[in-house]
């Protein structure tokens, strides 16, 4: 019989300090969704290619269904729970704004990511725009709006705080 190795690490997610037990070679996801119940970062493809789990590491977007817990410790993980209190980051407010939503699914995981790119680039063209957020799938189709709301959050001062 094969024993699973587990251990205890710390992770630092939504500036709150976490003892959770893992396997080594556990994705970042489940850890958030199934240990410390922030189920607002959604499981869809598991191989990093819809952008469904999208979640920021020190600022910046990453696939959390890809990277091991164990790979994060001591850096700053940012959920979509904790990107504002109230909802009134820019991006969280544009994305209203715009009404971009339609059945939402993809949309922790598109608004993570905009806030990502608009971290490093706080006035992105279109064609920025576009190139950075290319990975990210939205199955309604809900593209222009989404463009439309990062432009609009831009304007806004979308910078991650």
């Amino acid at each position: 019989m094969i024993q699973s190795v587990i251990m205890e690490i710390t992770l630092y997610v939504n500036k709150e300090k976490h003892q959770v037990d893992i396997s080594p070679d556990e994705p970042l996801l489940w850890v958030l969704r199934d240990k410390l119940k922030l189920t607002g970062t959604k499981y869809s493809c598991g191989k990093g290619l819809c952008g469904s789990c999208t979640v920021l590491l020190d600022g910046q977007a990453i696939r959390s269904c890809i990277t091991p817990a164990l790979s994060v410790m001591g850096k700053e993980i940012t959920t979509i729970e904790g990107l504002s209190k109230n909802g009134n980051h820019p991006v969280q407010k544009a994305w209203r704004e715009i009404d971009v939503p339609q059945c939402g699914y993809c949309q922790p995981g598109q608004i993570m990511n905009a806030v990502g790119l608009l971290n490093t680039n706080h006035l992105p063209s279109n064609k920025e725009i576009t190139l950075a957020m290319h990975g990210n799938i939205c199955r309604c189709g809900t593209y222009p709006k989404i463009k439309q709301a990062i432009k609009l959050a831009s304007e806004m001062g979308g910078k991650h705080e």
